[in-house]
């Protein structure tokens, strides 16, 4: 069973409701009723209801059992308008600006996973939304999870006829948020994006801490942060199986590693890659896409309160409909 299908699977088990903020775009109505229709996921569009169905209608995309909720005609406006100014007085929002604000479908949609009293669960959005614009609602409404300091983003790849990471699939971090993460930051990005690997592929997470160096092959600034959060990570997780600074085939290629890294305890097979900074991982995630022909399913979100992850715009209805299936994963856990 491939991995997104496992995933399915399991979202099966205990049925969550996804907000989709993005009901305009064509690729999520269609991610819609594949969710509908392969029973894996409950959805909430946000939008205006009769434009909805009628573009539905018109590409012939079955969207029957999805909830469509207008903010600008809902009932629980204006309890959502004063929830967001609460939650933003103290930051010097106004009550004109909260009013404002819950009218945008994104706003509205984490205000219903903020509200205990919704089945709503998690959120997906990003297909035609910056990163920034999916993000910034989730940090100003939700706020980190507890005994989290930062909030990163990652993707699930799963790499065909691949004999690396687990059975070709891995975790790649921060591909996504973190331009450039402090040692500090860096070990916190593996702890979480390690737990994530657990949560999501139901196997060991063997985490590597990359590098152009391995053990000291180059000396650098670049080189001694990942040094020192290989240090600080180690530190703060000693039972976790991860080493560094590792270059990438000394650390998912067995016989590089007893080559340039013999006494790793990871040998070769590392399934969670950590990049040194946005950069990095973010150019690698999309050669591995493009190049190996890779699922890429992300940037997923780890850190925030409840689950809400973001899309690249180049994703397809599938995409997102495999972000659907995680997104209702991660909310079976909190």
């Amino acid at each position: 069973m491939s991995f997104i299908e496992d995933i399915k699977q399991r979202a099966r088990k205990e049925i969550k409701t996804i907000v989709l903020p993005e009901a305009e775009d064509i690729r999520t109505l269609k991610a819609t009723e594949i969710a509908l229709k392969e029973k894996y996921a409950n959805i909430i569009l946000i939008g205006n209801e009769q434009q909805i169905i009628d573009k539905a209608k018109t590409n012939g995309i079955d969207i029957t059992g999805a909830e469509i909720i207008n903010p600008q005609t809902s009932a629980d406006y204006e309890k959502y308008v004063n929830l967001l100014y609460e939650l933003r007085k103290q930051k010097g929002m106004t009550l004109e600006q909260a009013k404002q604000l819950v009218l945008d479908p994104i706003y509205y949609g984490v205000l219903l996973v903020k509200d205990d009293t919704t089945k709503a669960s998690g959120l997906v959005s990003g297909a035609i939304h910056s990163t920034s614009d999916t993000l910034r609602p989730a940090l100003q409404i939700l706020k980190t999870a507890p005994n989290t300091k930062l909030v990163s983003a990652f993707f699930v790849m799963v790499v065909p006829n691949c004999e690396y990471g687990e059975n070709g699939t891995f975790i790649f971090a921060d591909s996504g948020l973190n331009e450039n993460p402090t040692p500090e930051q860096l070990a916190e990005i593996a702890i979480s994006s390690s737990k994530s690997f657990e949560n999501l592929v139901g196997k060991t997470p063997k985490t590597a801490m990359l590098s152009y160096s391995t053990y000291g092959s180059a000396k650098s600034e670049l080189t001694q942060k990942v040094i020192d959060a290989t240090k600080i990570l180690k530190e703060q997780k000693p039972d976790l199986l991860c080493d560094g600074e590792l270059q990438l085939d000394a650390a998912i290629i067995p016989e590089v590693a007893k080559t340039k890294a013999p006494t790793s305890p990871l040998k070769g097979e590392a399934n969670v890659l950590i990049f040194p900074d946005l950069n990095t991982g973010n150019i690698a995630y999309k050669l591995v896409q493009r190049l190996a022909k890779a699922e890429a399913y992300g940037p997923l979100c780890q850190g925030i309160s409840k689950p809400v992850n973001d899309l690249s715009r180049g994703c397809s209805a599938q995409d997102i409909a495999g972000v659907i299936a995680i997104t209702a994963v991660q909310a079976q856990q909190i």
